[in-house]
């Protein structure tokens, strides 16, 4: 980890809740957040680790979440794309890390001291509706996660993790549903290989790659995770029909 000190009015305009604010707003947030450096596949945080009372974004990279059973078997719960949040109970709950973060390929991470970001979303509240709405999806996703697990068919906890993956994640381009259309169909803007599919919804990567047989036609896996929905309507129409 390389520690860069203060962070720059750009770095803070990547964060996604904080793109409609003032200039002299981030400004006043510079004083109190720093930008730290990560290579590929290192530990940002253990779970279990207690963290400071700051809000954690990435700024670049890519972050995966991972939860480790008793049997030492690993599930990514999520990834993190560029401008999102993560670690929420460092800012609301006991802090704690609930998981293990792992840099996926080199990252930026930018954090803010709690108190200081409390002064501005003082002054733009619009800001905690942001927050609420990102860990609102979260919890959304951990429920279907957990139900899924529990009383869901393999195939539909895939469905509904492309559909979580489509509806939220977007880049840089500000692609609101996580999608970009193309002559073929709607291209996620995140790279899905089958090996984080199958640890995110509990399966096996064989598994995984047999279920995506049974989606020919309705969703197109290319090579390194490139994912494209052909036909969103089928998509939900086979979740709704094989639960």
């Amino acid at each position: 980890m390389i520690v860069k000190g203060c962070s720059s009015t750009s770095q803070l305009q990547q964060i996604s809740i904080f793109q409609d604010l003032a200039i002299n707003e981030l400004d006043s947030l510079i004083p109190y957040s720093y930008v730290r450096e990560y290579q590929q596949q290192e530990i940002v945080m253990h779970e279990g680790d207690r963290l400071p009372q700051q809000l954690h974004a990435l700024i670049s990279g890519k972050l995966e979440i991972k939860k480790t059973a008793e049997s030492g078997k690993e599930t990514i719960v999520r990834l993190i794309p560029p401008g999102e949040l993560f670690a929420a109970p460092a800012m609301f709950g006991d802090g704690i890390a609930p998981a293990m973060v792992v840099c996926q390929v080199d990252s930026a991470v930018l954090t803010i001291e709690r108190d200081v970001l409390l002064q501005v979303i003082a002054h733009s509240p619009e800001i905690s509706l942001k927050i609420i709405q990102v860990f609102n999806q979260r919890l959304q996703q951990l429920h279907h996660t957990v139900h899924g697990l529990i009383s869901e068919r393999a195939i539909v906890r895939l469905i509904r993790l492309l559909q979580y993956y489509g509806d939220v994640y977007g880049y840089a381009s500000q692609i609101c549903d996580g999608t970009q259309n193309i002559t073929e169909g709607e291209l996620l803007q995140i790279r899905l290989p089958y090996y984080q599919l199958a640890r995110s919804i509990g399966i096996s990567y064989e598994e995984c790659v047999r279920l995506f047989k049974q989606l020919k036609g309705i969703v197109s896996y290319q090579r390194g995770g490139t994912i494209i929905i052909l036909d969103r309507s089928k998509l939900a129409a086979l979740r709704d029909t094989t639960k």
